[in-house]
């Protein structure tokens, strides 16, 4: 454990469905850690967002000697924009959490997670879908990721929706048949897949429960469902292009790269959808090293946290043994959660 009156790193991660806080000492180890709830600025407002953070950060700040940190590192879903960044920044400041505040989105955060390289590209497919890539010299790759309308296909919710698409359509005759519907009635309790789309909309089933489709589709794969299979190629597509339009962008696809993949849908590494990725990726970038994320996401706040509090603070020394330190810590605490 830190010693009282070291400079402390709060780092949050935040997401789509719950979002984790860590208050880590100087040398990376993991002194408290809670948890809240999603974190969705985009449907209540960053004011709101951050505000329900509040239990959790006083807790893990409860072991500091002022209740305060030298920097609030967070890393966040639904931070997709500058503005966003911007506002939810402006919001943790009002709380006195911290002296410093850095505010990003997610997607760098899974990263850091994945590779401590200087030059890389990062995929998140789990309940969205985005994309980064960063280059010495050379200006950061970001999508807006608002969903189809800035040109976003996929994710575990996109994912949900097309496969209800189809379903409901196989039901009224409109599209060919496909197994998919059965499997989603059955799996919401309803008699039809039109059954659980009403449903959604009418406030019975929670739309929350958009991304248990996902494992459904894979199953529908492994069965050799047509449809199945033309909704996850068209998500592999997509990444895929992420990735390679990425590369292309910063000009890195004749160089060594490292490519991280996470998300649910990828750790969940279905063949149906990874190979195609990887196939996609090599056949542009050779000498890409492509690595999926198993870790906690919180780790990658921490880790950037951890680097801007060395420019806070001025601190040199062995950065390499902080990330070992921090990467130990987390999962030795993950280990005695489970």
């Amino acid at each position: 454990m830190g010693t009282l009156n070291e400079p402390h790193l709060l780092a949050l991660d935040g997401g789509n469905s719950k979002t984790d806080v860590l208050l880590v000492a100087e040398d990376g180890t993991v002194i408290s850690r809670a948890r809240a709830g999603a974190f969705v600025p985009h449907i209540v407002g960053a004011t709101a967002a951050v505000a329900s953070l509040a239990a959790a950060v006083t807790e893990v700040l409860a072991s500091t000697p002022d209740g305060r940190a030298a920097l609030v590192a967070g890393y966040l879903a639904n931070a997709d924009l500058p503005e966003e960044e911007l506002a939810i920044a402006d919001a943790i400041a009002t709380h006195g959490w911290g002296d410093h505040v850095v505010v990003g989105n997610d997607t760098l955060a899974m990263l850091r997670t994945g590779t401590d390289a200087a030059t890389a590209v990062a995929v998140v497919c789990g309940a969205g879908i985005n994309c980064v890539g960063i280059a010495p010299g050379r200006p950061t790759v970001r999508y807006p990721a608002l969903g189809r309308i800035t040109g976003d296909w996929g994710g575990g919710f996109g994912i949900g929706k097309e496969v209800l698409w189809y379903a409901t359509r196989a039901e009224d005759g409109r599209g060919p048949t496909t197994g998919l519907a059965d499997m989603v009635a059955q799996h919401f309790d309803r008699e039809t897949a039109v059954g659980v789309a009403t449903g959604m909309h009418l406030g019975t089933v929670d739309r929350d429960r958009m991304h248990e489709i996902v494992p459904l589709l894979f199953q529908a794969v492994d069965a050799g469902d047509a449809i199945a299979e033309t909704i996850a190629r068209q998500q592999a597509e997509e990444i895929g292009l992420l990735v390679t339009n990425t590369l292309h962008r910063l000009d890195l696809l004749q160089e060594p790269v490292d490519v991280v993949l996470g998300g649910g849908m990828l750790t969940s590494r279905h063949p149906a959808l990874l190979e195609p990725v990887r196939a996609a990726i090599r056949s542009v970038a050779p000498l890409a090293t492509i690595r999926i994320v198993d870790a906690e996401p919180v780790l990658g706040s921490a880790l950037l946290g951890l680097e801007h509090l060395d420019t806070i603070t001025g601190r040199t020394g062995d950065s390499g043994a902080r990330r070992r330190n921090l990467r130990l810590s987390l999962s030795t605490r993950q280990e005695s959660r489970a």
